[in-house]
């Protein structure tokens, strides 16, 4: 079998346990931490931003480091950095040390996740690179699987001997991992999707043949409209996620819902996020990229708009929120990626995808901040859910307004 379906498997269970207990598994301490240091909702929640600002502030460098130097290095390094991220943060005493252990956690994410293995995905594929990006990037929404495991170890053991173990599973799990991932087909005798690469016989002159693919520079892309078409509706896409992934658990517990059913959801909302994920990697590959990305904000406006209604008594909402959001979220996590590869080709994809983060560190750094603080003001979080709705239209119309790919200048 291909190798590149290998490194797809490998980068799957890298992004799964990393995504669970770093990005998911934060609503299972946040109301422990909070409780425990009488820090108010938008205190504790900036952390979460300041993971994302760590994010975004590194994820131009490490594009153009995995451009460089390949992946392998990168996330055997992050690795390390978010289990000494997971030791500091079990450590905590003062809201400083608290935000200095999640600038550890970002920094290693940053290095061993998002843009260094999509790059490495999106190297060895193609044809097939929709269908590769969604298989990877369902296993972020299968890290929603590790919520309860995080509920439970912080219920069993207390909230900081449950991030020194989910922080001693990285070394076990992701360490090893690291060793399987490899940076470009061509490396190892192979063109993207599995081609061979033509040997010539002695005594033949061996012509490479002339690529069918488009190859745009990081400096041509970021000058051109189409880049920040992407960049500003990813940016979206982040501000609402981010608030939602880290208010789920707070926002269900504020209607007295109880916190085993509110853990529950926290964990099926990423998980079926994986159908859209996989779906949206396939339909695009036939439909079209940029429209499958306009549609996914569709989508997240109308989860969101289920979302603001949801209430004690009507629980039955979270159950088309959790289908339109999660549809809607897996959408445009594949998509965006896509519409990236098909726009400006792999010379220097990570470069590339790495700007559009950082572009989106804006909606991490904002999003779930202005959450907490709009239910710190108001004691609800519906002003929230429906203000966010209006930035998920805006999304989609920034989405349909790009250039067609011919047209990237």
């Amino acid at each position: 079998m291909f190798y590149g379906w290998y490194l797809v498997g490998a980068c799957v269970l890298i992004i799964l346990y990393t995504g669970g207990v770093v990005h998911f598994g934060f609503t299972a301490v946040f109301e422990p931490i909070a409780d425990e240091f009488g820090w108010s909702y938008a205190q504790v929640s900036l952390a979460s931003s300041l993971r994302g600002l760590e994010m975004g502030l590194l994820a131009p460098l490490m594009g153009l480091l995995v451009d460089r130097i390949g992946p392998r290095r990168l996330v055997f390094a992050g690795g390390i950095l978010m289990s000494l991220g997971f030791l500091l943060l079990s450590r905590v005493s003062s809201i400083g040390t608290f935000y200095g252990a999640f600038a550890l956690l970002a920094t290693g994410m940053s290095s061993c996740t998002g843009t260094v293995l999509l790059t490495a995905v999106n190297n060895w594929f193609r044809m097939k690179a929709g269908l590769a990006t969604g298989i990877v990037a369902s296993g972020f929404g299968l890290g929603g699987i590790l919520i309860p495991v995080v509920t439970s170890l912080v219920d069993a053991f207390q909230w900081r001997a449950a991030m020194l173990i989910v922080g001693l599973g990285i070394l076990v799990i992701l360490l090893p991992l690291s060793l399987l991932i490899r940076h470009k087909p061509e490396h190892y005798g192979y063109h993207p999707d599995g081609a061979a690469i033509s040997v010539p016989e002695p005594g033949e002159v061996y012509i490479e043949p002339a690529s069918m693919e488009i190859s745009i520079s990081a400096k041509q892309a970021l000058s051109g409209r189409a880049f920040w078409h992407v960049a500003i509706g990813s940016l979206c896409h982040a501000f609402v996620v981010g608030s939602i992934v880290t208010h789920m658990m707070p926002y269900l517990s504020s209607l007295s819902i109880a916190r085993s059913t509110s853990s529950m959801v926290a964990l099926v909302l990423p998980v079926t996020s994986i159908g859209g994920r996989l779906s949206s990697g396939w339909l695009s590959d036939r439909l079209g990229r940029r429209q499958i990305f306009a549609a996914s904000f569709a989508l997240m406006t109308a989860g969101l708009l289920f979302f603001s209604q949801v209430t004690a008594e009507m629980m039955w909402l979270i159950v088309p929120f959790i289908i339109t959001f999660s549809l809607g979220w897996g959408f445009s996590v594949t998509s965006r990626i896509t519409v990236l590869r098909e726009y400006f080709g792999r010379g220097s994809f990570g470069t590339i995808l790495g700007s559009t983060s950082g572009v989106m560190m804006l909606g991490n750094l904002a999003g779930a901040p202005l959450a907490g603080l709009i239910y710190d003001t108001w004691g609800s979080y519906q002003g929230a859910w429906l203000s966010f709705s209006a930035l998920t239209l805006v999304g989609m119309v920034i989405t349909l307004t790009m250039p067609s790919p011919s047209h990237t200048s």
